[in-house]
């Protein structure tokens, strides 16, 4: 046993077998002695590596008198210490043997090659992406291919994911990125596009029973999990590599982002198609000035204001800008906002190809931009028209809407919802909420559009309140 373990200094130390011989060789025959070397402690590992076949006690009593010949504490110490180092040296070659011995088994075994691997594993979320990757070398190699990272879904109920994550997917996917989602999502009962807010703060969270918002606080040892308004940075970086070719960009109240930082990560994606931003504290105005500038190319425009009724800044210019940068257009909501009839019409009216329109919980329209829109250009496409809770929606609009429709305009339209949960504004006063199935022909529409989905749902007739003015 003493052979394994260098002899302390205090002792007389052993001739070694080559030290007459490296004074007076030459250096070039020193490698023709390497592999006798190599041999010997391979033989030496082997004889040791014999020994696990033998009792424990067997070789805890050999290390004890091998330790009892040393008469120097100091000796003794640092016998145990080499031990130690050796044992670990060992256990970690063996771990990395180990490893390389299940990937050359999986590559074997696995039924697909790796083109097809990476194929299924593109199709995986980040996370389950992530625990396929600890798997095993090969699932790893698999996993780090730019394509698994085409489409990047980092969306979560409460905040667990930070910048460097993100930063991390980026740098993965390089100009491979198509889609990138970030933010946090009410709950997985919200599906994005659907008529219920998705505009997430702590007092309308979701059940978070496992979460303490503690966590959301930087720690000793322990980066934040709260993504901030340099989340986007890398997709400008490296020349703006990774933003070049997105085609998709879903933000979802992500707290401290910022008019410029949003606007710097949209000049970096001149190829986007879809946008959607919801419960970001940024202006109406100032985005749609960018995307109007940066994205001529978007199809589908999704925003939802953080604070409902509060964001007044559009301008009559820039809805002629953005209509005129981006005639592609198909899908338009913007919903929260305070946005005017007038606006609204140069919008709707200025997008020839605009099928899906959701003005849901908007202030300040009252229904007049749609006179006489069905069967002009810009509103005779439409197949989806959503208006709901729109505080200022009249119910002599929606009634001469749906006159218009009976009528034989909006002819593509497929789905149509006005409903309101306090009732229309009356003509002469929005305060005074009103509905009389006397006056709105819903029922005809029902019977002579049975291709339309109609929702009109409104508190019951008789029921009617007046809203409290602001004093």
């Amino acid at each position: 046993m003493d052979t394994l373990f260098n002899s302390p200094t205090s002792m007389a130390k052993r001739p070694c077998p080559f030290s007459s011989s490296s004074t007076t060789t030459p250096s070039s025959s020193i490698p023709s002695r390497q592999p006798n070397m190599n041999h010997q402690v391979d033989n030496l590992l082997q004889t040791f590596l014999g020994l696990t076949d033998s009792p424990s006690l067997s070789i805890d009593l050999s290390f004890e008198r091998l330790l009892d010949s040393f008469p120097s504490d100091a000796d003794q110490s640092l016998l145990i210490d080499r031990a130690l180092k050796l044992g670990s040296i060992l256990l970690e070659a063996g771990k990395r043997s180990a490893r390389k011995r299940s990937s050359r088994h999986n590559s074997l075994t696995w039924a697909l090659p790796p083109d097809l691997t990476i194929k299924v594993f593109s199709l995986l979320d980040m996370q389950s992406l992530s625990y396929a990757a600890a798997t095993c070398s090969m699932f790893h190699k698999c996993a780090m291919d730019p394509l698994c990272y085409t489409n990047i879904d980092l969306t979560t109920v409460v905040p667990k994911v930070n910048n460097a994550v993100v930063s991390t997917m980026i740098q993965r996917a390089g100009k491979a990125l198509q889609s990138l989602k970030l933010g946090i999502v009410p709950g997985p009962t919200v599906s994005p596009g659907s008529c219920q807010p998705l505009v997430y703060t702590i007092r309308n969270s979701v059940d978070v029973s496992n979460f303490s918002w503690n966590d959301k606080k930087t720690r000793q040892g322990k980066e934040s999990s709260i993504l901030t308004r340099s989340c986007l940075n890398p997709l400008s970086g490296d020349g703006g590599a990774a933003g070049t070719l997105l085609r998709s960009l879903h933000l979802y109240n992500i707290e401290r982002m910022d008019n410029t930082s949003l606007c710097v990560a949209l000049s970096a994606c001149p190829s986007l198609l879809d946008l959607e931003i919801v419960g970001l504290h940024v202006e109406l105005r100032q985005t749609l000035v960018s995307v109007s500038t940066n994205c001529p190319l978007v199809e589908r425009l999704f925003f939802e204001s953080s604070k409902t009724g509060r964001d007044e800044s559009l301008k009559s210019t820039t809805c002629v800008d953005l209509v005129n940068n981006c005639p592609n257009l198909i899908s338009l909501a913007l919903r929260g906002f305070k946005l005017h009839d007038c606006k609204v019409r140069i919008l709707v009216k200025g997008f020839r190809k605009l099928k899906y329109l959701d003005f849901s919980t908007s202030y300040s329209i009252t229904g007049n931009f749609l006179r006489n829109l069905g069967g002009s250009t810009g509103g005779n496409l439409l197949e989806v028209l959503i208006l709901r809770d729109c505080m200022h929606l009249k119910e002599v609009e929606v009634a001469r809407l749906l006159t218009e429709v009976l009528a034989g305009d909006f002819k593509s339209l497929r789905y149509l919802d006005v409903s309101n949960r306090e009732g229309l504004a009356s003509e002469g006063d929005w305060y005074h909420r009103c509905y009389s199935s006397s006056i709105i022909p819903i029922k005809q529409v029902l019977e002579a559009r049975s291709d339309l989905c109609l929702l009109a749902e409104f508190p019951p007739e008789g029921r009617m309140r007046i809203l409290l003015r602001a004093s």
